[in-house]
């Protein structure tokens, strides 16, 4: 008790050196209160989104690990790897129905795609005359011959020639749930009815564009037909029509040149039974032709591509799906992966790089701080020389005088540590949040520049679909970093950095910092003789 009583007496008569250290100290609790948040925002929203993330994941053909593979074996032979990828095609719909089984799995959605073409007085949306020319079916441009092509509907085909790509893409749904873009309100119906989900009938919707440019209405009948084979046609009842606000997003961009089928407003929707019957009757009436100059042999059966989406109630759920698909008898040919956990990953790019710098800026900090207190105490120790001289010399034992020296200084840490986690929870978030936008400003300007090296310039304006849900307590805000017009929604903002493990690492410093700071003392004043110093003394 006398230590501690002594050693605050002797922080009221050494005022100025203790504030000094005080300041000090000050300056470093606040500097490292505020590295310490940026990197528990940087977990916390980590976490936090991971635990309330709903994860979709589809299955789809590694082709580069079978590449890589074959690489691996000896030389690679494309002709060895055509004739492998033929015979290995995206999963059906029923296959994919097998592993929506799984326990990990807590929902199935699938669609049906296909392009063809307006027949009668069907016109695609078009702002360029030279449209229709530059969808031919020309070498090493999509719909071109030579590209292979996955599973058609519910039963494999193979692969082939993909033939001539349509003007319009029709998509099949396998239920309203499977229609995100009207989920999150891209889409949304204006005029007429939904098409009824599970129907084989003819029913579909389209765009405002395609209507206004046909002069179509709900109730009237469009006729498309097959790109591959003239005069195979279908008739479809448009049952509705709905506005897209990504149609809007893209008018500038180049997809409306490249091809009309890519064009949100020659999006046709209808139900998956109906799309599916339209695929199963061009494949019943389907022609083998083989092209004069290459001898490759295809059909004119109309090609569709059907995809699935699984969804998962979090991450776990995701992680231990791969491991029950494959157990059920997914090929390793096949990979699984999330677009949602990817986007995730990416928005947290700027957050994750500023918590990396605070992490460095932190390390300086202390170090800096530890040298500089180190210092002051070995002056405050030859200051008081004679002090510890008297007293040894008394009977007090080194390791209680050394106990006093430590007591002051912990005493001077703690209450500027205190003051400096105050200062630091106040400031912590706006400085985190400042400190923030410039580094997405930075990953902004970065991508962009990348952008302009190949020549490509800024962004197309075209929307981000696919992206990860919002975290609670966090904004988003949408930047462009430039990549072929894809935007990125990073994480911009958070609401609270400080928690009690900032404060308990916060009080974990202030010990450390008065152990570094003590630590040359004692040994000072272990080596000190308390004879030879009163008998020194000037």
């Amino acid at each position: 008790m006398y230590v501690v009583k002594n050693a605050l007496k002797c922080i009221g008569r050494s005022k100025g050196r203790n504030i000094l250290i005080g300041i000090i100290v000050l300056v470093i609790s606040v500097s490292a209160c505020i590295g310490l948040s940026i990197r528990q925002a940087a977990e916390s929203a980590k976490e936090e989104s991971l635990s309330g993330m709903r994860v979709t994941a589809a299955i789809s053909v590694d082709r580069q690990s079978i590449m890589q593979g074959m690489r691996e074996g000896g030389d690679f032979d494309p002709s060895s790897f055509q004739a492998g990828m033929s015979e290995l095609s995206e999963l059906s719909v029923e296959e994919m129905q097998v592993y929506a089984q799984a326990e990990s799995v807590s929902g199935f959605t699938y669609t049906l795609t296909a392009t063809l073409n307006g027949s009668g007085d069907l016109q695609a949306v078009t702002t360029s005359d030279s449209a229709q020319e530059e969808q031919t079916g020309t070498a090493g441009a999509p719909g071109g011959p030579g590209q292979e092509f996955g599973g058609m509907g519910g039963a494999k085909t193979g692969g082939g020639p993909m033939g001539i790509q349509g003007d319009f893409t029709i998509v099949g749904y396998s239920g309203e749930n499977a229609m995100t873009d009207f989920l999150n309100g891209t889409c949304t119906l204006t005029e007429g009815d939904m098409f009824e989900e599970g129907t084989e009938t003819a029913d579909c919707i389209i765009s405002d564009e395609l209507a206004i440019y046909n002069g179509l209405a709900v109730g009237d009948a469009i006729v498309v037909e097959n790109p591959n084979l003239e005069g195979e046609t279908y008739t479809l009842t448009v049952a509705g029509i709905y506005e897209n606000s990504a149609s809007t997003a893209a008018s500038g961009g180049f997809m409306r040149g490249f091809s009309t089928s890519s064009d949100p407003a020659n999006a046709i929707y209808m139900s998956y039974p109906a799309l599916k019957s339209i695929v199963d009757t061009s494949a019943a009436n389907a022609q083998a032709q083989t092209d004069e100059t290459t001898g490759i042999e295809s059909s004119t059966a109309v090609r569709a591509s059907a995809a699935g989406t699984y969804f998962f109630a979090n991450v776990e759920a995701y992680e231990r799906f791969e491991e029950e698909a494959r157990a059920m008898g997914l090929s390793d040919s096949y990979t699984i992966t999330s677009s949602d956990l990817t986007a995730f990953e990416d928005s947290l790019v700027p957050l994750e790089n500023l918590s990396t710098m605070a992490g460095y800026f932190l390390l300086v900090v202390l170090a800096i701080g530890a040298v500089i207190l180190m210092v002051l105490n070995i002056f405050n120790v030859r200051e008081r020389k004679y002090e510890v001289g008297v007293l040894t010399a008394i009977g007090m034992k080194k390791s209680k005088v050394a106990m006093q020296f430590l007591c002051e200084i912990f005493v001077v840490t703690l209450a500027a540590v205190v003051v400096g986690a105050g200062i630091g929870a106040v400031s912590s978030v706006p400085v985190t949040n400042s400190l923030l936008q410039n580094q997405i400003q930075s990953q902004q300007s970065t991508n962009q520049q990348k952008e302009m090296n190949f020549g490509r310039g800024g962004g197309f304006g075209m929307e981000n679909e696919g992206t990860p849900p919002a975290m609670d307590g966090m904004d988003r805000s949408s930047a462009d970093p430039g990549g072929m017009g894809q935007m990125q929604n990073y994480v911009s903002e958070i609401s609270s950095a400080m928690n009690f493990t900032v404060l308990f690492q916060l009080l974990a410093i202030g010990v450390l910092l008065t152990l570094l700071a003590s630590v040359v003392s004692m040994i000072f004043i272990m080596r000190y003789e308390p004879l030879k110093i009163l008998a020194n003394r000037d």
